[in-house]
């Protein structure tokens, strides 16, 4: 085990999914003292819900499209994808790395977002091939309006098992956890949070709950996900993007997790808080069902998970993609608004938190 430094700075990281974990571990390993204090924990927790699907900049889901937040992190992704690279070979992670292939409703190169993004992703991924041939060697429908296609290899992440072997990794290392919560503006109580926890810093990693922390400008971008059995004929993903020039829900998203199940969805709802629902209250949910196995007909005779297989979770959406920064006369350092793709940025993201606090507190 890596030796930390007697005496070193404190940090209080306030959150728990997996930007907050991450970024617990990361402070740890540069020799911070480390306090985590949340009101939820795993399962209860967004990142437990999330397809953990590793996406080059912008995801699937949509939304983040600002082209200079995206610059910034396309470089957090990079390092996530080494990282995840690495966990994979250890089973006891629930990383897997694992096929995806992304579809198109027009040919690539006809999009010069897509063409972009396409361009450099090939730069950064293994086993990478554009190639319209794999529409009609995966199964895909032919009703599905697709026409051109690219696959590589990607991390996928068993959300369950992960933010298991994630916890243990913080507490393993030393950090102390504490169930708490937070009300109000943080900087407008930095000193006895501080004071309370023996902090030199604090990091916020509370996801949609800087609405009220940081006084951010942050709404919830409900998406949910059925779990079904998987058998051997789905190994791989399979991903269409959510196309906002499109009326209604259009997104396709199946995903294999672990060894035994099947992530399929999503939705893609601006300004929606409720969690509460289920394949037989909410008809979107069986609608994009639907739309998953009208895409890979293979799937129309899947089983779903015993009990309720529906996940539901509200993706922390920002409108400037993520914040990572302190926050001007104090020693916060806010690391939230990851929309879609918390997994994806996680390593990078937390990295960048933990060189952000090396200023604060040197």
């Amino acid at each position: 085990m890596r030796a930390y430094s007697a005496g070193s700075a404190r940090v209080l990281i306030v959150g728990a999914g997996v930007i907050g974990l991450t970024t617990a571990l990361c402070a740890r390993r540069r020799g911070y003292d480390v306090i985590v204090l949340a009101d939820r924990f795993a399962p209860h927790v967004t990142s437990n819900v999330a397809g953990a699907l590793w996406e080059w900049p912008p995801a699937v889901c949509g939304q983040h499209r600002d082209q200079v937040s995206l610059a910034r992190s396309k470089d957090w992704a990079a390092r996530s994808y080494d990282v995840f690279r690495q966990m994979a070979d250890d089973p006891a992670t629930g990383v897997h790395l694992r096929t995806a292939n992304f579809y198109f409703r027009t040919p690539v190169e006809h999009d010069p977002d897509e063409y972009r993004k396409m361009t450099e992703l090939r730069e950064r991924v293994e086993d990478f091939r554009h190639d319209e041939r794999l529409i009609k060697e995966n199964g895909v429908s032919t009703d599905a309006g697709v026409v051109d296609a690219y696959c590589h290899l990607a991390p996928m992440v068993d959300t369950d098992k992960y933010l298991e072997w994630l916890m243990d990794a913080v507490l393993d290392a030393g950090c102390v956890v504490r169930p708490g919560r937070v009300s109000g503006r943080l900087a407008d109580q930095e000193t006895q949070l501080r004071e309370a926890y023996g902090a030199t810093a604090i990091v916020n990693c509370s996801g949609l709950g800087s609405v009220e922390l940081a006084d951010d400008d942050m709404t919830p971008l409900r998406g949910a996900v059925v779990h079904a059995y998987r058998d051997h004929r789905v190994t791989e993903a399979h991903c269409l993007s959510f196309d906002e020039a499109v009326e209604g829900q259009n997104m396709v998203f199946i995903v294999p997790r672990g060894h035994d199940r099947l992530v399929l969805g999503g939705l893609v709802e601006a300004g929606e808080w409720s969690t509460d629902l289920t394949m037989a209250s909410y008809p979107p949910i069986a609608a994009m069902l639907r739309r998953c196995q009208e895409f890979l007909p293979v799937l129309r005779d899947l089983r779903l998970v015993e009990g309720n297989p529906v996940r539901v979770g509200l993706r922390p959406y920002r409108q400037r993609n993520v914040r990572l920064e302190c926050e001007p006369g104090t020693r916060i350092v806010h690391n939230t608004g990851h929309g879609g793709s918390g997994f994806t940025f996680s390593w990078g993201c937390a990295e960048e938190a933990v060189d952000l606090l090396t200023g604060l507190v040197a």
